[in-house]
């Protein structure tokens, strides 16, 4: 691995249950995270997803990637469009560069509106000698 690598893309169905269960999984129960009506009140055409299923997602895709071993170490996102029911988030990342044991990998996550999520994950590789290695 070396700075330049693309990781693979991952192609993320949203669907209601998924923004519905991450909103409840931690402990978000703003009203736009899971009552249409009230979302649509507010100015959204439906609602969305929130940002700790993002971050959750992002480091789904990284540790995907990367294998169980591999040690989050910073996960930094900044988010963009809003993730609605129907919408396909595609994952993708590029190595930034490497450290030793430790990886930086750019991530965008976009979907039909554009940009859902961009950031950087900073990662402890698993491996021989490597700090993430179980």
């Amino acid at each position: 691995m070396k700075a330049g690598d693309e990781l693979p893309p991952l192609e993320i169905p949203i669907t209601r249950t998924l923004i519905v269960a991450g909103a409840v999984a931690s402990r978000d129960y703003q009203d736009v995270h899971h009552d249409a009506e009230l979302a649509r009140a507010k100015g959204s055409p439906d609602i969305f997803m929130n940002i700790l299923t993002t971050n959750g997602l992002v480091g789904r895709y990284i540790t995907d990637h990367f294998g169980p071993a591999a040690v989050l170490r910073k996960v930094a996102i900044r988010l963009g469009a809003p993730n609605h029911p129907g919408d396909t988030m595609t994952l993708t990342g590029t190595v930034t560069d490497i450290d030793g044991d430790t990886a930086r990998v750019r991530v965008v996550g976009a979907n039909g509106l554009g940009r859902h999520v961009t950031g950087t994950v900073t990662v402890l590789l698993p491996g021989p000698g490597g700090k993430g290695a179980s």
